[in-house]
């Protein structure tokens, strides 16, 4: 088989230098592609100590090798940076249909560096890149930005862009593509600050496999497996959707900014009650789950609120935080949020973080711009989200994010953030699912569900084995695990939902080899392998900007609070052995007590040269 490695375009908004460059074999052997190449080439190209809104910052934009191609949730895109909320490594996956296009334009990647002198956007082509002004779409939200790129190149083309939010430079905004985004770390605040508001591709289908007949029909085997599997047919019909009815019952969904797991009123907010405004389903490229549910508010006060979603993380972030229970104005606020261009994760675990202030007396009424932030206030949270993207009033301190926003307000507000390394904590409660809150911990680019999923504490997973989701130190194995292989997948960029539809373990590694044409791939050892390496090297690139042990934290509420359920199980829970679960990771990691890769463990991964 022919060695198929793939190019790359590396663009300079400084100079306007626009050139393609190959992907090094070996690069392509022990990094795969996605996020393995992503993290080889920040760690080599990046300087430590830059200012992540500054010119020196480099964004990259990733497809992964099977993108594209007639295989089910392998499509989806990344971005990788230094991230301007944590100040630490960035890495935010989105959906849609670019990671396809950008393959279809001949490219696995994109490198964008500098900063454009004014606002530009890139259209790019399979013969070529080319910068254009931006003056008329500066401004814009994301769906008129892409809708207007559309009128202009043709229904073909598919865009990311960003919203006002990221051209204010809120800490928290993502980057679009269609109403699909890589909404965490603040990626849109970097492609702002470099004066870059989209990317519009343009491209036929025209892939480049180093054995197409044998990955065809290793791609009959995928579809056969997915299409019968019972957990793809529960997630075509519902998506996440009906997720917060199972974390109320057993007591993980975080309420007013993670005080309790259970919320009063949960009978308004099911999956069912959601699905009476279902008004249809998108999905991503070649990808037959359409998981994202639309909905559409029929009367009230947000009456025509039309969202590509709620999805669960954002059903919680506009009603957990606050207690809001009214679904019309989640799908509203989601709906801002697409268009405005913020993550509703950050988003709306600020508003939480900002409601609790309000009723600690920390902030009042004046400081609040004559809002008032009472629990299940929810027009002072849609307020509240226009006031963070335009960075109105109260709004420019909180989208500095909250580990931000603390020091700025002071009065012990520190104490209220609940954050990880800079990052908002998402939708599960870490003393409810203990091995998904040292995930948290430990994970480079603070608390992300996705970074390492704790399928195991939350829905019983029995790989790599069944764990008591109360327990600590005994689990940091199934922590490593799942970051792992987490970094594995994504140099796929394999859809995270994929791993319940019964076709990862063994096919993803022969459809890569098919791909590129590196029979390595085919070893279930060699890609666990590539996995970790990921996440060492992410681990270096966090030590160069300073980060280590003391910052694989979780809150102090975690640590001295109990947890509230109700009558749900795990009442009164605490995270009671953070210190003893960091020495037992590390020491499984092959890494010093201060969390610091071992010249031992990088030279078993080959990463004794950097």
């Amino acid at each position: 088989m022919a060695l198929n490695t793939g190019k790359y375009l590396r663009i300079n908004l400084s100079t306007s230098e626009i050139k393609t460059e190959e992907v090094d074999n070996k690069i392509a052997k022990n990094f795969v592609g996605g996020r393995g190449y992503g993290v080889r080439y920040l760690y080599k190209e990046l300087k430590s100590d830059i200012d992540p809104l500054g010119e020196d910052n480099k964004l990259i934009l990733l497809a992964g090798p099977l993108a594209g191609t007639s295989a089910l949730a392998v499509s989806r895109w990344m971005t990788i940076t230094k991230s301007p909320l944590t100040g630490a490594f960035a890495r935010s996956v989105g959906g849609a249909d670019f990671g396809a296009w950008l393959k279809f334009a001949g490219y696995e990647f994109m490198i964008i560096e500098g900063k454009a002198e004014k606002p530009v956007y890139l259209h790019l082509t399979r013969d070529s890149c080319r910068i254009h002004d931006a003056a008329g779409f500066w401004g814009k939200n994301t769906k008129e930005t892409q809708q207007k790129l559309s009128e202009l190149y043709g229904k073909s083309t598919r865009c990311v862009s960003i919203g006002p939010a990221a051209e204010n430079g809120v800490k928290y905004s993502g980057i679009f593509s269609d109403r699909r985004c890589a909404g965490r770390c603040g990626t849109g605040a970097v492609m702002g600050s470099k004066n870059l508001k989209a990317i519009a591709i343009n491209a036929q289908r025209n892939l480049n496999l180093s054995d197409p007949e044998t990955y065809n029909q290793l791609v009959k085997e995928q579809v056969d497996a997915v299409l019968a599997n019972k957990g793809f047919e529960n997630h075509k019909e519902w998506g996440t959707t009906q997720t917060q009815d199972f974390t109320n019952m057993i007591g993980i969904f975080p309420v007013k900014n993670f005080r309790y797991g259970q919320m009063n009123g949960r009978e308004k907010i099911t999956g069912e009650n959601y699905r009476k405004l279902r008004t249809g389903d998108i999905g991503c490229y070649s990808c037959p789950a359409r998981c994202g549910k639309v909905h559409t508010v029929t009367s009230g006060l947000y009456k025509n609120a039309h969202s590509e979603g709620p999805e669960y993380e954002t059903i919680w972030a506009f009603s957990g935080p606050v207690e809001n229970t009214s679904i019309e104005a989640a799908i509203a606020a989601d709906q801002l949020c697409d268009d405005l261009g913020l993550d509703t994760i950050s988003t709306g675990n600020t508003i939480g973080f900002a409601f609790e202030l309000y009723e600690k007396g920390i902030l009042n009424k004046s400081d609040a711009d004559g809002l008032e932030l009472t629990y299940g206030n929810y027009e002072t949270m849609i307020a509240l989200i226009k006031k963070i993207a335009s960075r109105e009033g109260i709004g420019n301190i909180l989208a500095e994010g909250t580990r931000a926003a603390a020091a700025i307000i002071g009065k012990g507000a520190e104490d209220y953030a609940m954050q990880v390394k800079g990052l908002e904590i998402p939708a599960y409660e870490p003393r409810g699912a203990k091995s998904m809150g040292y995930n948290y911990a430990t994970a480079s680019i603070g608390a992300s569900h996705c970074y390492g999923y704790a399928a195991q504490d939350i829905w019983g997973a029995p790989v790599p084995r069944p764990t008591n989701r109360f327990e600590e130190v005994e689990n940091a194995d199934v922590v490593i695990y799942n970051q792992d292989e987490t970094a594995s997948k994504e140099t796929g960029i394999i859809c995270g939902f994929a791993g319940n539809w019964g076709w990862v373990p063994d096919c993803f590694g022969k459809m890569l080899a098919a791909a590129r044409g590196i029979e390595e791939y085919t070893d279930n050892e060699h890609l666990r392998q590539v996995g970790e390496r990921i996440v060492n090297v992410e681990r270096l690139i966090n030590m160069r900007e300073g980060l280590g042990r003391k910052d694989d934290t979780l809150p102090k509420r975690m640590r001295t609070e109990p947890l509230h359920t109700g009558e749900a199980e795990g009442e009164g829970q605490k995270v009671r052995h953070q210190d003893e679960f960091l020495d037992r990771y590390y020491e499984l990691r092959g890494w010093s007590q201060e969390g610091v890769p071992s010249p031992e463990k990088l030279k078993a991964l080959g990463l004794d040269n950097i």
